[in-house]
């Protein structure tokens, strides 16, 4: 994997927490670069945790599964991505409101809730060429970075950008998904 479907990766992995960031904002009329900090090191700090567990529990099986791993890579991948597109056309909130806490509990589980993806996407670097270690930071980095920008936009905007931010992840996601296997099918 390179450098470019590194960052097309983070971005796309990103999306989910840019969302629930600009909903952060959303209840933030005055905010600080403190509060960017605090939401961007949850959701970067998270986003590079998850991917490092996944990649060391699918680390265990790389030798066992080696003949199908562009297969699982691309099953996940794809699935995340639609996941992310269809919650992107949903009209239901899923019960999200604006909500200013910044608590270890809320926090905690939001940061979690957005990594889920991650963790998916770490299993799959597995049975890739990656770096891992530069992988996870890049993620985590440009997390952090898109995470803190999302609650900037959402203390400014509104939720205007929310569904098209996770439908533009979902389609990333699938294509990176589509790429990977016709890489290894030697169409590509």
């Amino acid at each position: 994997m390179g450098i470019a479907e590194l960052c097309i990766l983070a971005v796309g992995l990103s999306m989910d927490a840019f969302a629930v960031s600009v909903c952060k904002g959303l209840a933030m009329p005055k905010l600080s670069k403190k509060t960017m900090l605090i939401v961007g090191g949850w959701f970067g700090s998270f986003q590079a945790l998850m991917p490092l567990v996944g990649y060391f529990l699918g680390y265990q099986f790389r030798d066992k599964i080696t003949a199908v791993d562009h297969w699982i890579a691309f099953v996940l991948l794809v699935i995340i991505g639609a996941n992310m597109v269809r919650e992107s056309f949903s009209r239901d909130d899923d019960g999200e409101e604006a909500n200013a806490a910044l608590d270890i509990k809320t926090m905690f589980v939001l940061a979690v809730a957005t990594s889920i993806d991650a963790l998916a996407i770490g299993i799959t670097f597995a049975f890739l060429n990656v770096h891992v270690g530069w992988a996870v930071t890049f993620i985590g980095v440009t997390t952090f970075v898109i995470a803190a920008a999302g609650v900037k936009i959402g203390s400014l905007f509104g939720t205007r950008y929310k569904a098209k931010a996770e439908l533009a992840g979902g389609i990333i996601l699938i294509v990176l998904g589509v790429k990977i296997l016709l890489e290894h099918l030697g169409l590509l």
